[in-house]
């Protein structure tokens, strides 16, 4: 038999190792890669411009709400503005009525005040008036216990000589001008002549005709002596000083018009008197 001889052919050490190239594409492989990425580039083109249409939509949108928006904002703006309008008007309502109020409860005072003044210058004048009908009933007693009983102008002065020392310098001032305030020589107001006549016999009297009512000691308007201060007013708060000189009369420091002056005590009648000597 004849051998059937297959010819050996060298082959590569790496023949059989797998090749890592990776195997070339065909045409058709190709052509539907190509066709994928078209599509996929038509894809996101048409989605690219759905966005774009929702964008545009949306846009819009906006800018036909905003409107609305704007006018319910300005509606609101001008109501709350004439709400606060409004309140303000309130309050100034209210305080014009407060105010109001005020006036005429301080005018009511003003009333209820001038009432009550007038009410105590009533009584006052009722005062006087009774004052002055106990003083006139009282005159004629007056005039019964004066000494001498005349209406002379002579001075019955105890024997000490003290009291006509008093009665002597107050009718060397007769004549003289009265000035408020005034102590002499030539000037006087009626506390400052009672105080500078008994000065002379050493007898310090207060300054004032309030404090000069306060000293010494009481007696009675149908009961006076020579030399007795005479004061008008109430005690303690006398607004004027005079003497008493006998025979119904006293001498004072009087006013502007008149001055130092000798003058009937029936005319003008003391409130009290008090004997210092």
């Amino acid at each position: 038999m004849e051998e059937l001889l297959v010819p050996l052919v060298p082959m590569s050490h790496t023949a059989h190792i797998r090749s890592h190239r990776k195997p070339r594409r065909t045409a058709p492989s190709i052509a539907v890669r190509a066709g994928v990425a078209s599509g996929v580039i038509g894809t996101l083109a048409v989605a690219a411009a759905a966005g774009s249409a929702n964008a545009a939509d949306a846009t819009v949108t906006q800018t036909l709400e905003l409107p609305t928006l704007t006018a319910d904002l300005s509606a609101q703006v001008e109501q709350a503005a004439q709400f606060t309008q409004q309140a303000a008007a309130n309050y100034q309502l209210q305080a014009e009525r407060d105010s109001a109020a005020a006036a005429a409860a301080k005018e009511a005072a003003k009333d209820l005040d001038a009432a009550k003044k007038a009410e105590a210058k009533k009584k006052a004048d009722e005062e006087a008036r009774k004052a002055a009908a106990e003083a006139a009933v009282s005159r004629s007693e007056t005039r019964a216990s004066l000494s001498g009983g005349s209406d002379s102008d002579s001075v019955s002065a105890p024997a000490s000589g003290s009291v006509a020392t008093v009665i002597a310098f107050l009718k060397a001032q007769v004549g003289d001008s009265y000035v408020l305030g005034g102590t002499g020589p030539n000037s006087w107001d009626c506390s400052g002549l009672v105080q500078a006549a008994f000065k002379q016999v050493g007898v310090d009297l207060p300054r004032v005709s309030e404090d000069q009512s306060n000293y010494g000691t009481d007696v009675s308007l149908s009961n006076l002596q020579v030399g007795d201060i005479l004061y008008w007013g109430a005690k303690g708060s006398a607004y004027h000083v005079g003497v008493y000189i006998g025979g119904g009369k006293y001498l004072d420091a009087a006013n502007p018009s008149k001055g130092v002056v000798i003058q009937e005590l029936s005319g003008y009648p003391a409130s009290g008197a008090v004997r210092v000597l």
